[in-house]
């Protein structure tokens, strides 16, 4: 699967399976999320909550402290409208991926995990959830049995504990390089860290980000990559077996 975030660009959009869709927290409006969420159903991508901290000067990936009780409820509220809009466009919720530093969060603390996990076992029991491989939020949405897809990231740098290194700023990346280091992992499972040290990583969908320099580039590197390296590109619902 495929994965977009925050963009009103519709030349990406037909590039991808799934698009990541700011809710207004950190970056988005009413008016931008229903164009968005129109063009993704127009094209056939999967409609993606990306809920944030409520961030917009820091685009989110600012971290920002609050109670457990009160980011679930940030969230609740975010996905919601997405939510909505899917309805009026005809499409359904397909996952929810939370953006940037509430990612990073939850990635590493169990409690706000397992609160994240049972409001969507409540509310969006078929809906996935978008993560990383090493995370509290896979752990624990699979062992709730919650639907739940891991990530690749095509335009961040790994550490030797198979996570991303998180980062407010990213240069322009080479996308034929970009595209190699995708099929690699694709092909064989690893991945090279900033040490240089080779880790495995697990994944079933590729994220890129609408907001990396020569973003198009790199998307149109990678699928061409890809398909000549014999690697199908598949909706989330074949991915979950629907």
């Amino acid at each position: 699967a495929w994965q977009l975030r925050e963009t009103d660009d519709e030349a990406l959009i037909k590039l991808i399976s799934s698009a990541n869709i700011a809710t207004g927290f950190h970056a988005g409006d009413p008016s931008l999320m229903d164009r968005t969420v129109r063009m993704a159903a127009e094209h056939g991508v999967g409609v993606g909550a990306h809920p944030g901290y409520r961030d917009l000067q820091g685009f989110g990936r600012r971290r920002i402290d609050g109670s457990t009780a009160e980011l679930v409820n940030d969230i609740v509220y975010q996905v919601g409208a997405i939510r909505e809009f899917a309805k009026r466009h005809g499409a359904h919720l397909q996952h929810v991926k939370p953006h940037g530093a509430l990612y990073m969060e939850l990635a590493g603390n169990a409690e706000f995990s397992d609160a994240f996990v049972r409001y969507m076992r409540a509310v969006q029991p078929e809906t996935a959830i978008f993560c990383m491989g090493v995370s509290a939020t896979y752990e624990i949405a699979k062992a709730a049995g919650q639907p739940v897809i891991r990530e690749f990231y095509a335009d961040r740098d790994y550490g030797d504990d198979g996570a991303i290194v998180f980062t407010r700023r990213v240069g322009r990346l080479d996308p034929e390089a970009v595209a190699e280091k995708v099929v690699k992992a694709c092909l064989n499972g690893t991945v090279t860290t900033v040490t240089g040290k080779e880790v495995d990583v697990e994944f079933e969908s590729i994220c890129f980000h609408s907001d990396t320099l020569g973003s198009k580039e790199i998307v149109e590197a990678m699928r061409r990559r890809l398909k000549e390296s014999g690697v199908r590109v598949v909706p989330v619902s074949k991915l979950l077996g629907r």
